[in-house]
């Protein structure tokens, strides 16, 4: 049944039946004081086509959503595939394809070989590199294990070694094992921005990547609160033993924003944000 048979009422104002004796006589229809309707069908039929303009219009949203989410999906599905330069015009936009399967101990690892999978795995070795995990000797063997070369890892474990020296430590407020004393929280952590990937050829790749940092001691007589950094790290990738690796790197402060009019966080806050919000896997 349609809106306009509504209780068997077409609606149409010339019929013979709202006629007075069929005399050619217009009666008029004044609404109810009770705020009812006396003419029952004809008033609802205007209530009838107010709520099909209603249904109509949003369906009409509802396709038109639809229809641009399918289109946004579509955009990049051929990009997901390859290695193209697909996706220039708007390098941080989703592929739709999972950046990785499984993980290496904590550090996601099974990127695919291609531009994104590069892109994925610089932005997740960024974030390794920088945890707090790089200030213990077991650790950092552990990291670099994971995302370099066997030949780079080798070579880097005696300099990072030296880099992370005792007298490092302690300007840290850390003690000669990479722990933070006891009532307070040592941040160091990582977070992306964007990723540049400069070029994937064969079993190579360079990518670029801008993040923002936090290090430093939250805890009851810090010299060396939580701040944040912004720096650039660019890897040169080798795809080895089915997953990217990194062969080298350099990292360059910057670029770096015009701080905000935040007020500084108390150490207690800060020591619970690092304690009850975990990390991401990143990926384009």
């Amino acid at each position: 049944m349609s809106f306009g048979d509504e209780h068997g009422r077409g609606g149409d104002p010339n019929r013979q039946d709202d006629r007075i004796g069929g005399s050619g006589q217009t009666r008029t229809r004044l609404p109810d004081s009770r705020g009812g309707d006396v003419y029952g069908g004809a008033r609802r039929q205007g209530r009838g086509s107010r709520s099909l303009i209603t249904v109509v219009g949003v369906v009409v949203l509802l396709v038109a959503a639809i229809a641009f989410a399918n289109r946004g999906g579509g955009g990049n599905s051929a990009a997901a595939g390859g290695v193209t330069k697909g996706a220039e015009a708007d390098p941080t936009a989703p592929t739709g394809t999972k950046p990785v399967t499984g993980k290496n101990g904590t550090i996601p690892s099974g990127f695919p070989k291609n531009e994104q999978g590069a892109g994925s795995a610089a932005a997740n070795f960024a974030v390794a590199l920088s945890s707090d995990g790089m200030f213990k000797k077991d650790s950092r063997d552990s990291i670099l294990d994971t995302i370099y070369t066997p030949e780079a890892a080798a070579k880097l474990k005696g300099a990072m070694d030296a880099a992370y020296g005792t007298d490092f430590l302690q300007k840290l407020g850390l003690d000669s094992a990479g722990n933070p004393p006891e009532g307070s929280t040592f941040v160091s952590r990582a977070i992306p921005v964007g990723t540049k990937v400069e070029s994937v050829t064969g079993d190579t790749a360079k990518v670029s990547v801008w993040y923002t940092g936090l290090i430093g001691m939250a805890g009851p007589g810090s010299t060396d609160p939580v701040k944040t950094t912004w720096q650039t790290g660019t890897f040169d990738l080798r795809w080895l033993g089915n997953d990217w690796k990194i062969a080298s790197d350099t990292q360059k402060d910057g670029p770096a924003p015009v701080p905000g009019d935040e007020s500084a966080s108390t150490a207690d806050e800060i020591s619970k944000a690092v304690e009850q919000y975990g990390g991401f896997t990143y990926a384009r």
